[in-house]
């Protein structure tokens, strides 16, 4: 690291904190002394040190004075993509290249010096108060008992807690009960141990449940799932409360107080109780939280009272309604199932129990809300589910040893022990049930008997506040999960109309918005007050979270993604995907038409977030699944021997910027799309310390610009000297194992009389290269030209002009400094430029394909229009094929071709012979290409091989005489076919022909630029120059 000088800074900067620019370390003078600039080699521990001596530059390394900084937090807050440079670290070029000073001066950034020892930054909400402004009030936090566990595990607790698990444990005993508590809470703590190890993986912010999916798995399946599981939660708040009512209503009805029947108190006292909820929300997350901790203690007293109860002696009522204290008789009678009526089996009662396990999603719906979610999160959920464990296996055993399952509840039925005519085990204890069981009548017992738990317990009305505490709670968590997880989503904008409800207000951003949302949600189902067909679907909703958080946690573990490195170890990835599938499974087992629509739902959103194709990066582990699968299939190509069926015309198209060159862009495009590769090359001409910035600037917008186009290709450029190597280096360095290009696509060089003798050298040239390097060759030439260069940069800068004429060969222009540099230094106005239309997006009718396979280069000239014609906008042209022949022998040679073309199965019926092919030219077209190489004649005279050389010097795209006789024969061939084009193809949509080859170091480039010139001159169509590597891409054997 190179010591730098280091400056006097006035004393109003001195005490200023931060990292110094590279400008104030190096003054007004590249390397040298500023006004501000101190004496050479002065340094953070000089003898005489300056005001900077003791200052933050120094804190900001280890007492040296450099550009370079050591590791502090900021400078990896808040980063998005792999090569985002953190706030304050100098860039490569800071510590790479020769630095220039700011023409700003002085800056000093404002932070603090104390942040190098790795103390965070504030977060990106929390910034800071204006100056004049009270600092704003730090937002409420909680930890993970407070905010996690004691959430959870009020959520996981519910009436089913109270009213049904008794029932469970008398229809499959206490053995099997455990066995479904078990099970349930075996997918639970998997899915726990999947958001522990998600959650820990980076920092979460607000969204709980959609924030930990979407960042995970991307926001087509997070935004779906984020969707239903907000509504889902909303619908939640109506069922919890109209539970409450329902017991608000009974308890009413035994004192005869109905306020009006029984079906209205239900809906009167759920929108009391909603709204009063609501008011607790609105109040803020502090009060919500006191709220959560009240309704905690309700529900332990009322469990410790329950426990009290069953060792408190039973009372004769008691003991008429089933209760007898623990007896080993009881636990064993009780320990085996009893099946009764039509939900009694092990897989009913399973789906009658499984809700009652969930709700572990509570606290990391709020993570917005934690200090730390990271430890609160696997902490709090995994205590929660095991203490909420602990408490139904307590329950279930403690109940299945102290009531028989049939009582009548009649003080009447009590007879001495050994009665005869008693059956059953109430009659050892004094009590004949025998009629009522016999005839499935009694009303009380396990089986028969909902509120056991208030019989058995000390105190009757703290089971009952234990009811409401349960209920109350269950409602309050997913009133305020539910506008959390929906705020989070809606400032994500993958939906539309949605964005209204994602402002956040006060300290805590609180979503008031979406508090109101969910309360009118909540209203509407609590007024329907018939919540039967829609608890499955809500059930289904939080299994679907269950399982996609399982396959996020798997998803990123098998992908071996560096980023995936959460500090909670106690995971399997197995084991996620085991869970997973477990609650897919579960989701059936409960209602297999609630399962099919939370399918449908799910598949529905993320179809519209997959068309819509948001611009959003967060790192999923489905791009790490990608680039894994991208990688394996290269890897496996490369072991993969080549075979003709196989064969694929892979283009590396020379384009220049690709919105220069739409139409070469589009041609190319239609005939790879879905079937190879295609690569667009541009070669950035110049020095390359002043191209590479330019390169980095505009790759990101052709490649968006390619996106909008719906062009399936790659973009890459190079900074090269000159066109030639630049091509070359493309040419040999462009794919990736066998998928390399082997097809050079360009456009034809219209400006060849015109430009620089050495650009005509140069694109000659690079045809040559292309065939050393066993590429095939396409060359398109378009009446009006390729490059629409002047007219999009025209578009986008009025002022903008061009120093060099641009070729159509793959390069564009040099812009004069000044005008095109700001568009040019733009990608967003790159991507967002008007799309220039070519003939290729537009359908063609019932127009022909006309191809030219006057010598045979493999078949790659039939092959490119054969797959053109394939695609929906060429489908109703007819392709016509011409051959050269002798007229004495037309028949004959038409039908050798019409069977070659029929095994090759290009479906190509119509094929013409030209049998005049090798007729004299007009005179005037001989004329006229005697002309158009007369400028570019060396006129030598015939002279010996020495003096031509020696003339052309310095020229070597000067044609001799002797060039001119040897190559007669094949320059009028090319003036005749261009007869023969005009004469046939001239109303075809596109002429394929086989480009003809000149011998390189016995053809001069001008000598062939005049060749294709008029050969293709004259003609309305696309023409498309064709010429394989002389290798077979058709084949006719199946092997």
């Amino acid at each position: 690291m190179a010591e730098l000088p280091v400056p006097e800074l006035a004393p109003t900067l001195s005490c200023c904190s931060g990292r110094f620019t590279i400008s104030t370390l190096l003054g007004t003078e590249e390397g040298g002394r500023g006004p501000h600039a101190a004496a050479e080699g002065a340094s953070c521990d000089s003898a005489h040190p300056t005001q900077l001596s003791g200052s933050t530059l120094c804190t900001r390394t280890f007492g040296y004075n450099t550009v370079d900084v050591v590791p502090a937090y900021e400078h990896y807050a808040d980063s998005k993509g792999a090569g985002d440079a953190g706030k304050g670290r100098p860039s490569l070029a800071d510590l790479h290249s020769i630095l220039r000073p700011s023409p700003a001066g002085l800056h000093v950034p404002v932070s603090d010096p104390q942040r190098s020892n790795g103390l965070p930054e504030a977060e990106p909400e929390e910034v800071a108060a204006e100056p004049g402004r009270a600092p704003a009030p730090e937002p409420v936090r909680f930890g993970w008992v407070k905010g996690v566990m004691i959430r959870c595990m009020l959520n996981i607790w519910g009436v089913i807690l109270y009213l049904r698990l008794p029932w469970i444990t008398a229809q499959a005993g206490i053995a099997l009960t455990w066995l479904i508590i078990l099970m349930s809470v075996t997918v639970t703590t998997i899915t726990g141990l999947s958001i522990s190890a998600i959650s820990t993986n980076g920092k979460v912010k607000s969204g709980g449940t959609y924030f930990l999916i979407s960042r995970s798995l991307g926001p087509e399946l997070g935004g779906s799932i984020g969707l239903i599981f907000a509504f889902a939660n909303a619908v939640a708040v109506a069922m919890h409360t109209v539970g409450f009512a329902e017991t608000v209503r009974d308890l009413l009805q035994e004192h005869n107080a109905l306020i009006v029947d029984p079906t209205n108190d239900i809906r009167i006292i759920g929108v009391i109780t909603v709204t009063v909820l609501l008011g607790i929300s609105l109040a803020g997350m502090e009060w919500e939280a006191k709220a959560q901790i009240l309704f905690f203690l309700v529900i332990l007293v009322s469990f410790i009272n329950y426990l009290v109860g069953t060792v408190i002696p039973a009372t004769a009522e008691k003991q008429a309604k089933g209760f007898f204290s623990y007896r080993a008789d009881i636990f064993a009678q009780n320990f085996v199932p009893s099946w009764r009526g039509p939900e009694g089996s092990f897989f009913g009662l399973f789906s009658i129990f499984f809700p009652s396990a969930t709700g572990i999603l509570a606290g990391a719906n709020i993570s917005g809300d934690l200090k730390d979610p990271a430890v609160a999160i696997p902490k709090g959920t995994l205590m929660a589910i095991f203490w909420t464990t602990m408490s139904y296996l307590v329950l279930s055993a403690t109940i299945g040893s102290c009531v028989v399952r049939d009582a009548s509840g009649s003080l009447n039925d009590s007879v001495a022990v050994g009665s005869p005519g008693c059956e059953g085990l109430a009659c050892s204890f004094g009590w004949n049930f025998t009629a009522c069981a016999q005839q499935q009548s009694c009303r009380y017992g396990l089986s028969n008997y909902y509120q056991s738990m208030s019989m058995v317990s000390g105190f009757g009305p703290l089971i009952t506040a234990g009811i409401f505490g349960a209920t109350l709670s269950s409602a309050l968590a997913c009133l305020v999960s539910a506008p959390k997880v929906f705020q989070c989503l809606c400032r994500d904008q993958l939906y539309p109309l949605i964005g209204f409800f994602g402002k956040g207000y006060g300290r805590n951003s609180e979503p008031i918005r979406g508090y109101m949302l969910t309360y009118v949600i909540a209203i509407g189902f609590i007024l329907i007050a018939e919540l039967n067909a829609i608890a499955p679907i809500i059930s289904n909703f939080f299994l679907c979270s269950y399982a996609l958080i399982n396959f996020s946690c798997f998803h990123a573990s098998i992908t071996n993604s560096p980023g995936w490195r959460p500090s909670f170890r106690y995971y399997s990835k197995w084991a996620a995907l085991f869970g997973a599938a477990i609650s897919v499974v579960i989701m059936f087992l409960l209602t297999w038409w609630a399962a099919l629509i939370a399918f449908g739902i799910v598949i529905f959103l993320l179809g519209y977030v997959l068309y819509k194709k948001p611009d959003i990066n967060w790192g999923s582990s489905m791009q790490a699944s990608s680039y894994n699968m991208a990688l394996n299939y290269s890897v496996g190509l490369s072991d993969v021997d080549e075979h003709i069926k196989n064969y694929r015309p892979q283009c590396l198209v020379l384009t220049g910027p690709p919105n220069f060159r739409p139409a070469l862009v589009d041609f190319v495009g239609t005939f790879t799309k879905n079937l190879s590769l295609m690569l667009c090359g541009n070669v950035l001409i110049g020095p390359r310390k002043q191209k590479m910035p330019e390169s980095q600037l505009m790759a990101d917008g052709h490649t968006k610009w390619l996106r909008k186009r719906k062009i399936k290709a790659f973009y890459t450029d190079v900074v090269a000297e000159d066109l030639r190597s630049g091509v070359q280096m493309l040419i040999q360095a462009a794919g990736l194992g066998k998928m390399r290009p082997n097809i050079l696509a360009l456009g034809y060089k219209r400006n060849w009389r015109t430009a620089s003798p050495q650009s005509l050298e140069d694109y000659v040239g690079i045809l040559h290269d292309a065939f050393d390097f066993k590429y095939g060759v396409c060359l398109m030439r378009m009446k009006d030209g390729l490059n629409v260069s002047r007219v999009v940069q025209a578009h986008v800068n009025p002022m903008f002009e061009v120093a060099e004429q641009p070729g159509e060969n793959g390069t564009g222009g040099r812009a004069v400094p000044g005008t095109g540099r700001s568009w040019l230094a733009d990608p967003t106005a790159l991507a967002g430029e008007q799309q220039a239309s070519t003939i290729f997006q537009s359908e063609q009718g019932k127009k022909t394909i006309d191809i030219y396979w006057l010598f045979d280069d493999g078949g790659l000239t039939l092959l490119i229009p054969y797959l053109l014609g394939r695609k929906k906008r060429w489908g109703k042209c007819k392709i016509r094929v011409f051959v050269g022949g002798q007229i004495n022998r037309m028949d004959e040679e038409r039908k050798a071709i019409v069977s070659l073309l029929s095994k090759f199965r290009l479906g190509f019926h119509e094929v013409h012979i030209l049998p005049d092919i090798n007729q004299k030219p007009q005179p005037e077209h001989i004329k006229r290409f005697d002309d158009l190489i007369t400028p570019f004649r060396l006129n030598d005279g015939f002279k010996d091989e020495a003096a031509v050389n020696e003339m052309r010097q310095g020229c070597p795209w000067k044609i001799s005489d002797e060039e001119v006789h040897k190559n007669r024969a094949k320059s009028l061939r090319q003036v005749r076919l261009n007869e023969i084009l005009l004469d046939y193809s001239q109303d075809a949509a596109l002429i394929a022909i086989t480009l003809p080859i000149g011998r390189k170091g016995r053809c001069p480039s001008s000598l062939y630029m005049a060749w294709l010139e008029t050969l293709s001159q004259d003609l309305r169509p696309p023409v498309i120059l064709t010429r394989g590597n002389q290798e077979n891409v058709l084949t006719f054997y199946c092997q």
